[in-house]
């Protein structure tokens, strides 16, 4: 009998997120699962890992595990410590919200698919492009997800690679087409918010609301603003090797 491959999911979310539901039960059906994710939320946590105090792993359910502290945390827990063995694929999300362009440098979802690339694993990471709409369609992107999940764990990826995928907040039957994209770029405005406390001290809020997506042919925000899934392959190895050999003329010493 034919094993059933194992999909290790996080996100950023946490553990309690509705898209990681509607994302287990598709998967289930085929596949064997098993949960690792944050307890609380860890949004824009990026790929911070916790070094400095213990972290704790609570069994919350069958094959479902929360852990204190970050994405990055939960892939290096669940692959060293809780699995019995090394999974297929490491998916992250379903995230609440975008991530494109320059977001996913700061995006936990991003960051928990990052690492299990570094640990040379298939991984993917998954976001629905929410901007302010009350209905949720978490099932078209689980949908998504789980037909990419199939082909990603057949198909031969290079090392060192995961794929970044956005899903347009829409019902499935209104979604059919899909781009293999690049990063675009998304403006936001009043990022740093100053404000004063009642002992008249000033503090600050880094946030910010996004003004718009750059309309870039190829980019995954312009797929977004089309109303198509943005599929990006991202690698772990930044290195600029154009530049690299123009630096190699430079005289440092």
């Amino acid at each position: 009998m034919k094993r059933r491959p194992l999909i290790l999911i996080s996100n950023d979310d946490g553990i309690r997120a509705r898209g990681l539901e509607v994302l287990v039960r598709t998967l289930r059906k085929w596949a064997d699962v098993v949960v690792v994710a944050p307890q609380g939320e860890q949004s824009a946590s990026s790929h911070s890992l916790t070094l400095h105090r213990p972290l704790r792993i609570e069994r919350v359910g069958p094959n479902r595990y929360a852990v204190d502290g970050t994405p990055t945390d939960c892939i290096v827990l669940a692959v060293h410590k809780i699995l019995s063995r090394h999974p297929d694929l490491v998916l992250s999300g379903i995230n609440r919200g975008a991530n494109l362009g320059d977001d996913i440098h700061y995006s936990g979802t991003v960051s928990a698919a990052v690492e299990g690339a570094i640990l040379g694993i298939r991984s993917m990471a998954v976001s629905l492009a929410i901007f302010g709409e009350k209905r949720k369609h978490y099932t078209t992107a689980a949908d998504v997800a789980g037909s990419l999940c199939r082909q990603l764990i057949q198909a031969k990826t290079p090392t060192g690679v995961l794929f970044n995928v956005n899903v347009p907040n829409r019902p499935a039957k209104m979604v059919s087409d899909w781009e293999m994209t690049t990063l675009g770029k998304r403006n936001y405005g009043g990022v740093i918010i100053e404000k004063t406390d009642p002992r008249g001290r000033p503090y600050y809020w880094i946030g910010g609301d996004q003004t718009a997506l750059v309309d870039r042919a190829g980019t995954d925000c312009t797929a977004i603003a089309q109303g198509k899934i943005s599929v990006t392959p991202l690698r772990i190895d930044l290195t600029h090797r154009s530049f690299l050999r123009e630096m190699k003329r430079w005289k440092i010493v």
